[in-house]
């Protein structure tokens, strides 16, 4: 089932950064995201829930105020 709050996510195994393009489009790179924690996120049921209990608030988080989704190519 698609997320309601996620559009897209993907992930920099480099510089372990999981970037979350949100349905509103706003765009937040999360920092600091081990990969098993990531492979988890692919595999939960409500990425939303997941996103807000395993990664938000626990790792450091940047909004990226210039990269503003639009609608079609969510």
């Amino acid at each position: 089932m698609p997320s309601t709050v996620i559009a897209s996510m993907k992930y920099d195994p480099d510089s372990h950064t999981l970037r979350i393009i949100y349905v509103s489009g706003m765009v937040y790179d999360y920092r600091e995201v081990p990969p098993e924690v990531f492979a988890s996120m692919q595999k939960a049921t409500s990425k939303g829930r997941f996103l807000n209990k395993y990664i938000k608030g626990l790792t450091g988080s940047i909004r990226c105020i210039n990269y503003n989704v639009p609608a079609p190519y969510r």
